[in-house]
């Protein structure tokens, strides 16, 4: 079994490892060691893979205006469309990484794989949730007996 994948995930977190999984996967397929990187400067709480409903998640990065990262809407679209057309052939996808606070979700990666599902019509998808606050850590471990709606 490839680790990288959402069964790889789940596999980490009957361990107690998904913090171990979230920086193999951001250092290696994840191509996001910055994200890595910061996520290591404080003590950080992690939950899940959770099934959370996609509408209530929030993207930080994509092609249109307010985008806290803005990027290039040919590139984006040619990873999305790809990612698309991995779905319907079964890619056992990584779970998106969301940072909660206050009852705000914010995609902090997948921003990519959150469209791709959008478009194809899924309407829930599993991620891995972190927080800095130990209160909203204890929320979330409270939502994680059900979907997140």
């Amino acid at each position: 079994m490839y680790p990288f994948t959402l069964q790889g995930a789940m596999d980490y977190a009957r361990r107690g490892l998904i913090e171990a999984w979230v920086h193999g996967f951001l250092n290696g397929p994840g191509h996001n060691k910055a994200f890595s990187d910061g996520l290591k400067l404080k003590r950080r709480y992690f939950a899940g893979p959770m099934l959370v409903e996609l509408d209530r998640l929030k993207r930080c990065c994509g092609p249109e205006p307010g985008m806290i990262y803005r990027v290039d809407k040919e590139g984006f679209e040619s990873i999305v469309n790809g990612m698309i057309q991995a779905l319907r052939h079964g890619w056992d996808m990584p779970p998106l990484i969301v940072n909660y606070a206050n009852g705000y979700f914010e995609v902090n990666d997948g921003n990519h794989r959150h469209e791709a599902l959008k478009r194809i019509g899924v309407k829930v998808c599993y991620a891995i949730f972190w927080t800095t606050d130990p209160r909203d850590y204890q929320a979330l471990l409270l939502m994680g007996s059900r979907t997140i709606a």
